[in-house]
């Protein structure tokens, strides 16, 4: 039964119509180049990395300014995620030493990610 989990786990976050998602991207991109893609220059796409990984998030208007998870956009917000803070100081890549549980969230986090929005990169180390 422990086998079957992890699969029932990843699926509940299947939209019930799924996007048709481009293959995933392996640019890298700078935390300098990932803070322009805040959704504040329409001459820029809107990004939300987690746990270093680059989502366009373009389409969702809360990620747009003064949109629900604006504080998102153009950061690694990994660390927020876990702890399911709006607060732009929580809005920070750093989540290894979060709590096995907080690093369960951000794990569950990026998977909803990933079954939205097209991979475009990775955050520059």
């Amino acid at each position: 039964m422990a086998e079957s989990e992890p699969a029932a786990n990843t699926n509940k976050f299947t939209p019930k119509d799924p996007p048709k998602l481009e293959p995933p991207r392996d640019e890298t991109i700078s935390v300098a180049d990932l803070a322009k893609c805040d959704g504040t220059d329409p001459k820029y796409p809107t990004y939300v990395a987690v746990m270093g990984t680059i989502f366009d998030v373009s389409g969702n208007s809360s990620y747009a300014p003064k949109g629900s998870y604006c504080v998102f956009a153009g950061k690694d917000a990994s660390r927020a995620l876990a702890q399911s803070s709006l607060k732009l100081e929580d809005c920070v890549p750093e989540w290894e030493d979060l709590p096995e549980k907080e690093k369960g969230v951000l794990k569950d986090w990026h998977t909803f990610f990933s079954k939205r929005y097209n991979i475009v990169g990775k955050v520059q180390p």
